[in-house]
């Protein structure tokens, strides 16, 4: 039975989810195979997080924290996986009427804000390491790239 927060528009309604994000189920093994696969995801962004620089510069800072949040939504819902049969808990109902969001909790949007801070946060690094490169390769002399000294880089 929902419970009404915000009218129709966000109610808490109790709900197990056995797969992952919005209900996604790859069988009788979902439990295992979901399990497995955030035992993965927290490997690889505790590496990333190893990888990371001090948290000096604003870009280091927002990385920490998307790497921070995605770890503590994966690892959340992990121990939900483990410790209930029925899967994840799931309580956050969003919508209007009939058309409503799938149901979801406060590690799920945590993975999703840290995914796409995280996304958003290489693509920035990933556009300043080409402008540098662009900006290297165009100091670069003429004569130092093998061509004739006055030719255009």
């Amino acid at each position: 039975m929902p419970h009404r927060v915000i009218g129709d528009f966000l109610r808490f309604t109790l709900a197990y989810n056995p797969g992952a994000a919005f209900s996604m189920s790859l069988g009788p093994y979902s439990r295992y195979l979901f399990g497995m696969f955030a035992v993965i995801a927290l490997f690889v962004l505790w590496r990333l997080y190893r990888l990371s620089g001090p948290a000096g510069r604003a870009g280091d800072r927002v990385r920490i924290l998307a790497l921070g949040l995605a770890w503590g939504g994966a690892a959340g819902n992990l121990i939900d996986r483990v410790r209930s049969l029925f899967g994840v808990v799931d309580f956050i109902d969003i919508g209007f009427g009939d058309t409503r969001w799938p149901t979801f909790n406060v590690a799920d949007m945590a993975v999703s804000v840290g995914a796409g801070l995280l996304a958003w946060v290489l693509w920035q690094e990933d556009r300043t390491a080409l402008a540098a490169a662009q900006v290297a390769q165009s100091a670069v002399p003429a004569s130092a790239s093998g061509g004739k000294p006055g030719d255009l880089v």
